[in-house]
């Protein structure tokens, strides 16, 4: 099981609490390893549509090719699914309800929640409402 920050012995990308604070910006540290939520609408991704891959911005590991992403009007980048086993889901019963929180395999960093049965017209029927600020973007012509 993983601490409050992520860190656990099965991510084969953890870094110490003072590690991820001298690799990540303030606010990456608040979101990625504080499950912190940038404000919706001001995320660099939110609107951004190139052919490529998202990656974890705190460890590089891709999450989610950009075949997945679709606008979903919520204010984050969404995508109907990850690359296979790069994503683990956790049950989240803060905020006074339960939530499918989401989280990068490699480091266990807090990208968003998953969310299901919203009628988007996905093959999943399921909407990953991630936060920019945790996603790095690599072009990728291939990724269309």
């Amino acid at each position: 099981m993983s601490n409050s920050n992520g860190n656990a012995d099965n991510h084969p990308k953890a870094k110490s609490e003072s590690e991820w604070r001298t690799v990540l910006s303030p606010e990456q540290f608040r979101v990625l390893r504080q499950k912190g939520t940038e404000p919706a609408f001001s995320g660099e991704y939110d609107k951004f549509n190139q052919p490529g891959v998202y990656c974890c911005a705190g460890c590089g590991t891709p999450l989610y090719k950009s075949s997945t992403k679709f606008n979903s009007g919520c204010g984050w980048p969404a995508f109907f699914d990850a690359i296979p086993g790069a994503v683990k889901r956790h049950e989240d019963r803060s905020w006074g309800t339960t939530r499918i929180e989401i989280t990068c395999a490699a480091c266990g960093g807090h990208l968003g929640h998953v969310f299901q049965g919203e009628g988007f017209p996905t093959p999943t029927d399921e909407r990953h409402c991630v936060n920019s600020i945790s996603l790095k973007f690599h072009d990728d012509p291939e990724q269309k």
